[in-house]
């Protein structure tokens, strides 16, 4: 059996814990979990990593990040360190924002050379059953990666009622979505994924819209807007189907 990554450190206080359940290949999993299965006004989580050079890691979370009505809002801050030749795959449930809610994120990665990263970050409309679309008072995620304290990439989102109506703005889409290659572990990868999204047609009215932009050298950055959740969920795994393989097991076939 080759070098396996172990989690040396974990520290975690309400209202997340840290899970790190066994599984059958060579990187170290991490699963965020909430108590009361949400983020409820004032909840504030600051979540620090490092991977060490030549390891591999996952972090994901048990089921959807959900926001609950927040007058005051919530707040989440995700800081990693990956180290030379280390590769972090940062894929959790979508976060979904209910009526009222009011929520900031904030995502620095810090990439040492020779490191990878491969992200997925969803955002999906409240309850639809009950006809909750887009009904929540804020929400913003701001993504920076930097490697050697270049940024590679430097994004921020702002959804708010203030600029205008967001169930009307965003039309007939309940889900929004983005995935993040970057690194020599993606390569092969970023190359069929390119190509592949780069020959779809443009077809009015589709109920899912995607695209496939390069970061520099190294790095590829995939945008989805979709008509349901499910639909974008389905998109965001197929296009990292390739992650079982190199992560040695599936980290959707568990159920979370």
């Amino acid at each position: 059996m080759g070098a396996r990554t172990v989690v040396s450190t974990a520290l975690a206080h309400s209202p997340m814990r840290l899970l790190t359940p066994r599984n059958h290949g060579h990187a170290a999993w991490v699963y965020t979990s909430l108590f009361g299965d949400g983020l409820v006004d004032g909840d504030h989580l600051s979540l620090e990593m490092r991977v060490a050079a030549g390891a591999t890691a996952l972090l994901s979370s048990r089921g959807n990040t959900r926001i609950y009505r927040s007058p005051q809002g919530c707040r989440s801050v995700l800081s990693a360190q990956v180290e030379k030749g280390a590769l972090l795959v940062l894929v959790p449930d979508p976060t979904t924002c209910y009526a009222g809610a009011r929520f900031e994120q904030h995502q620095d990665i810090h990439l040492a050379p020779g490191a990878s990263l491969i992200l997925m970050d969803l955002v999906t409309t409240g309850r639809r059953a009950t006809g909750e679309r887009w009904d929540f008072a804020h929400f913003s995620s701001a993504l920076r990666v930097s490697r050697e304290g270049r940024a590679l990439f430097d994004e921020r989102w702002l959804l708010d009622p203030a600029q205008g109506a967001l169930s009307e703005r965003l039309g007939r889409f309940d889900a929004l979505g983005t995935v993040l290659l970057v690194g020599p572990a993606s390569a092969a990868a970023r190359e069929a994924l390119a190509e592949r999204l780069g020959t779809l047609p443009v077809t009015p009215g589709a109920p899912l819209v995607c695209s496939a932009s390069p970061i520099g050298s190294d790095g590829l950055v995939l945008r989805a807007a979709a008509t349901s959740p499910e639909l974008l969920m389905h998109t965001a795994t197929d296009w990292l189907s390739f992650l079982p393989a190199l992560l040695g097991d599936d980290p959707w076939a568990h159920g979370n």
